[in-house]
């Protein structure tokens, strides 16, 4: 039987399953020295959030074939490593959603009816009914931003509620959608139209804030805002100032942008419940992910394959001699597409050129949708979960294979058709490097080099290309290269511009508002 270390305090249940078919050594709170003391006897290692499985605990577990996360994050696991090393590593991303979901419903209810203020009220020797008057949640409008896996518990049950479901997610499919009983609107409608709006979407470049004084100007007068999923999605201050001027009439937080929170003005504002980020904190979510995570160990070890392995296993190099230059053309693609496409998804159709389009590219589809969903999905994406979290948003994918090659020997292109219309992009690989080369009918070749890539859709006419400049120098912001297609003499043209530096908002609107350009996209590569 296979030896698996249990390094961190998990649910009894995921160790009883653990020890039904592998040999289990408990051992909590190792310092990384006693760790590194025993790896080595184990085929298996599960972990929480407290151990840290460093490139030298990899190194020094010759026997390990995987490692379990009871949890959803990975970051004390060095991902690369363990890849490179051959281990699968493993979590349990959907123990906790029905936990947080609940407490999304718990957080709406004791807003709706003031039941923190008055449960203290009651303790404090008071009796004060006509204070603490509610509404009820029947026939209001919840406005859920973000449909994954959370988003969609938070929509089952505010069904039963007699709610009206409006959503906010353009990577869902409308029919997914609709399947739940949710109309999906622009973000804006559902600021304007939601009595109750809650957060579940990931924390990205464009999600920090998307709560911010802005929207909150938008909202519905009298709204109620619940937040149970990261707290750097709202500007603490922006809700405070919507609280005083009863644009606001309630807010609820299970988290905030620094835990424990600072900001004790907005904390004890009596118009705001609070609780100390408990929204996986339930007995049954905590043997969940025990119970999910030791599922996956002991599949990878039994030889079968774990549907959240989180990592890509190594594979010999010459397995994938023809498409392994493809797949970081492939993820760029798709990347670049989440930031580019407007609107609401419909489909996205995947074609391969050439030689590439010979081969079986169910992995260069994986890599397209991990660039794609990366962006937008709270966790880890990659060649092994993308086509999963594809199949959960409904996403309609088609492939297309041409095995004669036009321009380039093989060539990847991904078409998005939103409710805005649609969007390609096209990619090759050129001395080992990823080039994009067609952005819609524009030719180009860009060399995805640098943190942000700035789209410019212009008209082709003198001092274009300077206007752009001369904003980006009076911001201090470095141009690394430009590259310029156009589809007739003064017609319309694509400026693709490479950036050392990120453009603030406030830029953006400058580029936006010159009058030779009709449209601007920033895209954040990273790191």
């Amino acid at each position: 039987m296979p030896r698996i270390l249990v390094a961190d305090p998990i649910g009894a249940e995921g160790i009883e399953l653990l020890k039904s078919r592998a040999e289990v050594d408990v051992k909590t709170g190792m310092k990384p020295s006693e760790l590194l003391a025993v790896i080595g006897e184990y085929e298996g290692l599960v972990v929480r959030s407290e151990t840290k499985v460093t490139k030298e605990v990899i190194e020094t577990g010759k026997k390990l074939q995987v490692v379990g996360r009871a949890g959803i994050g990975v970051d004390n696991i060095d991902l690369d490593a363990a890849t490179s090393a051959g281990i699968a590593v493993v979590n349990a991303p959907t123990g906790n959603t029905v936990a947080a979901a609940e407490h999304t419903m718990a957080l709406m209810l004791a807003l709706s009816r003031n039941v923190p203020a008055a449960h203290q009220s009651l303790k404090s020797g008071e009796w004060k009914r006509s204070a603490f008057m509610g509404v009820e949640v029947r026939n209001k409008t919840l406005g859920i931003c973000g449909l994954g896996r959370v988003g969609s518990e938070v929509a089952r049950r505010a069904q039963s509620f007699e709610m009206r479901l409006v959503g906010y997610d353009p990577f869902v499919s409308p029919d997914f959608a609709k399947r739940m009983g949710v109309e999906l609107l622009s973000f804006e409608e559902l600021l304007a139209q939601s009595d109750f709006i809650t957060l579940h979407t990931p924390l990205t470049d464009s999600t920090r804030h998307m709560i911010g004084g802005k929207q909150v100007g938008l909202l519905k007068p009298g709204a109620r805002l619940i937040n149970v999923a990261r707290g750097e999605l709202v500007d603490e201050q922006a809700i405070l100032d919507g609280l005083e001027s009863g644009q606001l009439c309630g807010v609820a937080l299970d988290v905030f942008a620094q835990e424990p929170p600072q900001n004790t003005e907005l904390i004890g504002h009596p118009k705001v419940v609070v609780t100390p980020h408990l929204g996986a904190s339930t007995e049954e979510a905590q043997r969940e992910v025990a119970i999910e995570a030791s599922e996956q160990v002991l599949a990878v070890l039994n030889g079968e394959p774990a549907r959240n392995t989180v990592n890509a296993p190594f594979v010999a190099p010459e397995v994938h001699a023809v498409l392994a230059p493809y797949m970081p053309v492939a993820t760029v693609v798709g990347k670049l597409l989440t930031h580019l496409a407007e609107g609401q998804f419909l489909r996205i159709t995947i074609s391969y050129e050439g030689e590439i389009a010979e081969h079986d590219t169910r992995s260069l589809q994986a890599a397209v949708l991990a660039g794609f969903l990366a962006p937008i999905t709270t966790g880890q994406v990659n060649l092994i979960n993308a086509p999963v979290l594809a199949r959960e948003r409904g996403l309609n994918i088609t492939e297309q294979h041409n095995t004669s090659a036009r321009e380039y020997s093989s060539m990847i292109s991904a078409t998005i058709e939103t409710s805005e219309g649609k969007i390609t992009l096209a990619g090759t690989s050129l001395r080992n490097e990823p080039h994009i080369v067609k952005i819609d009918d524009y030719w180009l070749d860009i060399v995805p080099s640098t943190p942000y890539l700035l789209f410019v859709d212009n008209q082709d006419q003198p001092g274009s290309i300077g206007a752009v400049g001369m904003i980006a120098g009076r911001h201090n912001i470095n141009i690394s290269f430009m590259e310029v297609g156009r589809l007739a003499l003064r017609g319309r043209a694509m400026m693709v511009i490479g950036l050392d530096d990120p453009v603030p908002p406030e830029v953006m609107e400058e580029f936006q508002n010159l009058d030779q350009i009709d449209k601007v996209k920033l895209a954040h590569l990273g790191p």
